[in-house]
């Protein structure tokens, strides 16, 4: 490569980086390394998004882009006590002091609502627009209602999306072929009585049905309360690391 070539691609790098701190800038965005509470505007919402936020060690310092993930909560943890998005999950491990080797953005739904694909998309673009996300590795994980919100999103929007792991959550069966390009690690308690077992399980047997890939871990004598074993799994993050977006498959 000769010297033009690069200051040139120098120059890209730099201008790369220029502009998403002046867009963060812009709309507020507290970049800050670690975790923090923000508030991010979508289009067309009259609420603006309230999210944890966790930039990796080192996102301020390179230039490159980073992997994403999102993390859904469950119903207990809807309305606007932020603090309670943290009490599980990649949320609590990133407060806890956890070097975590992504971007993480944990959003809060309001009381009584549940997650909504579309907004969940909204979000992406907001966030793909402010920081340097690489497109190609944004996976989504979430518990109980979210949960099942990761499916739906794989179902309604799968180019968003390189894995899902959803944990005692489910999909709805008629729909998750929609998503076979989207792998999933799902996770589940044997003797869940509030989601039972068999909802996730068809959701898999439906995406395998079709050309999909899916893993699904029962935990034995488990009820409810999947999240805590799931995420101390420590195949976890590896298998998250290792996704990349596939094409789509034809219809």
């Amino acid at each position: 490569m000769n010297r033009r070539s690069v200051l040139v691609s120098l120059g890209l790098s730099l201008g790369a980086v220029q502009s998403a701190c002046t867009a963060s800038s812009a709309a507020g965005l507290d970049l800050r390394e670690g975790q923090h509470a923000m508030k991010l505007a979508l289009p067309g919402q009259a609420r603006p998004e309230r999210l944890w936020l966790s930039l990796p060690r080192g996102y301020l310092a390179s230039s490159r882009a980073w992997p994403l993930l999102v993390f859904l909560h469950g119903s207990g943890e809807r309305g606007e006590r932020l603090d309670d998005v943290k009490v599980h999950g990649p949320p609590q491990q990133a407060d806890q002091g956890l070097d975590l080797p992504f971007v993480l953005a944990s959003p809060q739904l309001p009381a009584e609502q549940d997650w909504q694909p579309q907004r969940l998309h909204q979000l992406l673009q907001a966030l793909r627009g402010l920081l340097r996300v690489d497109a190609d590795r944004v996976l989504a994980t979430g518990l109980s209602l979210g949960g099942i919100g990761a499916w739906d999103w794989a179902a309604a929007y799968p180019q968003d999306l390189a894995g899902i792991a959803p944990v005692c959550g489910h999909g709805q069966p008629a729909q998750v072929c929609q998503a076979r390009a989207v792998p999933v690690r799902a996770y589940h308690g044997e003797v869940d009585d509030v989601v039972p077992l068999a909802l996730q399980q068809a959701s898999v047997d439906a995406l395998r049905a079709c050309g999909g890939r899916a893993d699904l871990i029962v935990y034995p004598g488990v009820g409810h309360d999947a999240w805590t074993p799931a995420y101390q799994d420590p195949a976890l993050l590896p298998w998250l690391m290792a996704q990349r977006r596939a094409a789509l498959p034809a219809a």
